[in-house]
């Protein structure tokens, strides 16, 4: 077929690029690279994330403790304190599933490990556990609560 024949197809796109790939043209540029598709990402800062811990919930738990009044430095050293806590807490947790060989914490690696320290927490391990079906049900028939 002579080339007149054949359809002409409208071209797709605005003008190529133009430069040398990873030279930044004179104006500075965007942050965009063109060897990388995409552009480039916005990093993440990373903070403590001990900082999770807002202010709000250090206060709920003092107000739960009976505190009136809270002063400015006491949310750093109750953050402090927490993740010394935390980590005595979870360094336990971490050897009781060494020992097993396993990778996941359960929750009976978290109440030994609180045994262990001296604060044990009730109501999650099977001796001391109540069905909170069975504690409505009794609390029905007029049975005291225990």
């Amino acid at each position: 077929m002579p080339p007149s024949s054949q359809p002409t197809r409208p071209k797709l796109g605005g003008p190529g690029r133009k430069g040398v790939a990873g030279r930044v043209p004179p104006g500075g540029g965007k942050g965009k690279s063109i060897l990388i598709p995409g552009g480039k990402r916005h990093r993440k800062i990373v903070k403590d994330t001990i900082h999770g811990i807002t202010k709000p919930a250090i206060r709920r738990i003092a107000r739960r403790g009976g505190v009136k009044r809270i002063s400015t430095t006491i949310y750093g050293e109750a953050r402090d304190a927490l993740k010394a806590r935390l980590t005595t807490i979870l360094g336990d947790c971490i050897k009781f599933v060494e020992y097993r060989n396993a990778k996941t914490v359960t929750v009976l690696d978290v109440i030994h490990a609180l045994r262990r320290l001296g604060t044990p927490i009730y109501g999650f391990d099977p001796d001391t556990f109540v069905d909170p079906k069975d504690r409505k049900s009794a609390l029905a028939r007029g049975a005291p609560s225990a």
